[in-house]
């Protein structure tokens, strides 16, 4: 069982945190690890990475559209076909759009997943907010 939870990896905090009294960084591991880098996945643009020009999701593209059941779906796939392509530790089950904050400038995208070499199962929720002064429409 620990050879294959050190495929799931470690890696820095985020954000990054460093303690100078020992002079180290704080790190995650295992499931938190991969929920980190989900949430880097969602809340980074296409190009913003100069040396992985494809990593990313595109999410803030959606910001000032129309909110109607096409654009819920293209989210989900836009979210899947991410963690597909960067996030090989995890296979995707559902992704699900709650629009009912909507009116506040939120969705929560619920992304629940399986984590391939311990075929456990896992849910989270990332909020992707709507910048204020934005008039939202929804037509759902």
């Amino acid at each position: 069982m620990e050879s294959k939870k050190k495929f799931l990896g470690s890696g820095w905090s985020f954000p990054p945190v460093f303690n100078r009294s020992d002079q180290s960084v704080a790190l995650t591991s295992n499931h938190e690890d991969i929920e980190r880098s989900l949430e880097i996945l969602l809340g980074t643009r296409k190009g913003e990475r100069v040396m992985r020009p494809l990593y990313g999701c595109n999410l803030d593209e959606m910001v000032f559209e129309s909110f109607n059941l096409s654009l819920k779906t293209y989210m989900s796939n836009l979210v899947e076909t991410a963690i597909l392509y960067h996030e090989p530790r995890i296979e995707p089950l559902s992704i699900t759009i709650d629009d009912s904050f909507i009116h506040e400038g939120r969705l929560m995208i619920e992304i629940e997943y399986l984590i391939r070499t311990t075929n456990s199962r896992y849910n989270m929720v990332y909020p992707f907010y709507i910048e204020e002064g934005t008039e939202i429409q929804s037509q759902s």
